[in-house]
């Protein structure tokens, strides 16, 4: 096996290469009688011919199964403790019209982070009370336009913005001559619980942009409770992301229950959003808990801090986002040049670099978080022996890597097909056009058959958006 000394330690000796691991491809990812992965009963070669490649896919069997898995695990939970739940899915992990439709009839509500995400969501025909709206910095004219639409909670991220708020209902209000109806709000919390995950990811800990502290909780609820305009209705945390079971979560749900226990002896405080961050397996590495599981020892150790506290278990929320929608993304490359790197360091070891037609550009989090991602040989079979490589992008950064270590046929080559694995969640979110690289298409499989979700990017498209360019090329064209 070529390359193996330089294999990380957790990534074991390959078996099969063909092989579809279902902790980390999506539910319907197959192989053919040739070897060419078919995902949603469509070869993955017709969609790069279609749409070419770098080309975002997204499994729909697999977003839906996730999304009803979810929702009923802690349907069930929360009901045996005499409680229910309402499932905001997190737009920011993966947002489209169609995602939002999908959401919207499974019976999810709708996380938003920004004007634009709650943009999309109205315009898919998400009922605005089924909106969620948080963000540590959100403008007056987000406010404005969330007061506007009507949506269902407001998350306030600090004291400043309560009269911010405020100050967008009474303008709204003067605007329209309209009595406002009272806006649902939950104030957000940093518990100072320090979830096991990439620092940026978590989001509990005491020094970081996102919320108020517990000390600071009761001197916001009253200013909140002082505004007639407002109405709360309970504590939000988000203890970080990629969790992989409810340990994190009891710390932290001690914490706020105290709290909300305090408070609730003031005027009654009907809900408790937990956050999410509920992780996936990416790697060999990853080992995520049942979400039944998880779903079960967080209304467990809710129920638990309740009868401490002396008071009912609340109503929860829940925000998962990367669950749903990770696995069933898989991102397809063409292969580009595989080069050989002898590593001078007093070691016979050769590294294998395959190149591809993307890279950081579609998916940043390699760079941002160090992520680990799985890649395969999509385009055919192969029973060449296997080989050690290192995927990366053709972007102009030394640190554009793609995929850090996995094992490939050893005659993988230029025009080959590489599907990498578990993209669905943040990797078109964050996706930029670096190197002005256009923005891949996104498509959706089911049932043999390819819906477009979010149309590609082409070089006139970024030409356009460059004034200086734009307005020479309107002006050859009006001559």
């Amino acid at each position: 096996m070529s390359g193996a000394a330089l294999a990380p330690d957790w990534l074991d000796a390959p078996g099969d290469l063909d092989a579809i691991d279902p902790r980390w491809w999506p539910d319907t990812a197959r192989r053919d009688d040739d070897g060419c992965l078919c995902i949603g009963g469509v070869r993955v070669t017709e969609l790069a011919a279609r749409f070419g490649t770098p080309l975002y896919v997204i499994d729909w069997a697999t977003i839906t199964a996730q999304a009803t898995a979810i929702r009923d695990a802690f349907t069930r939970a929360l009901a045996d403790v005499g409680s229910a739940v309402t499932v905001y899915y997190a737009g920011k992990a993966l947002l489209t019209s169609e995602i939002v439709r999908c959401m919207r009839d499974l019976g999810l509500s709708l996380d938003v982070a920004s004007g634009g995400e709650l943009a999309v969501a109205v315009a898919a025909g998400m009922p605005p009370a089924r909106i969620g709206m948080h963000g540590n910095d959100k403008s007056y004219a987000e406010l404005r336009a969330a007061v506007a639409i009507g949506v269902g909670t407001i998350v306030i991220d600090s004291l400043d913005e309560i009269d911010l708020l405020v100050a967008a209902i009474g303008d709204r209000a003067a605007e329209t001559g309209e009595r406002p109806a009272r806006q649902r709000v939950r104030l957000r919390v940093t518990t100072g619980v320090h979830a096991s995950t990439h620092e940026y990811l978590a989001t509990a800990t005491e020094d970081q942009k996102f919320g108020v502290a517990l000390a600071d909780v009761d001197e916001a609820v009253a200013r909140i409770r002082s505004h007639p305009e407002l109405e709360f209705v309970g504590l939000h945390s988000h203890i970080g992301s990629q969790i992989f079971d409810h340990a994190g979560f009891d710390a932290a749900i001690d914490r706020l229950m105290a709290v909300h226990a305090r408070l609730s002896r003031i005027a009654p405080v009907p809900e408790l959003n937990l956050g999410g961050g509920f992780g996936i397996a990416y790697t060999e590495a990853d080992s995520p808990r049942p979400i039944e599981e998880i779903a079960h020892g967080v209304a467990a150790r809710l129920a638990r801090a309740a009868r401490a506290q002396g008071v009912p278990v609340p109503r929860i929320a829940i925000e998962p986002g990367r669950s749903i929608v990770g696995r069933a993304g898989v991102t397809l490359y063409e292969t580009g040049t595989v080069k050989d790197v002898r590593l001078g360091d007093g070691v016979e070891r050769v590294r294998r670099y395959v190149s591809v037609d993307g890279g950081m550009s579609d998916n940043p989090r390699p760079e941002l978080y160090g992520a680990e991602y799985q890649v395969s040989l999509a385009s055919r079979g192969s029973t060449a022996a296997p080989a050690l490589v290192r995927v990366v992008g053709r972007h102009c950064e030394s640190g554009d890597i793609v995929v850090q270590a996995d094992w490939l046929p050893d005659d993988v080559h230029r025009g080959d097909l590489l599907a990498v694995a578990d993209t669905g969640a943040y990797c078109f979110s964050l996706s930029s056009n670096y190197n002005m690289t256009p923005r891949p298409a996104m498509v959706a499989v089911a049932d043999g058959k390819a819906r477009l979700l979010v149309h590609g990017e082409t070089i006139e498209t970024l030409l356009a958006r460059d004034a200086g360019i734009a307005g020479r090329i309107q002006r050859e064209g009006d001559a």
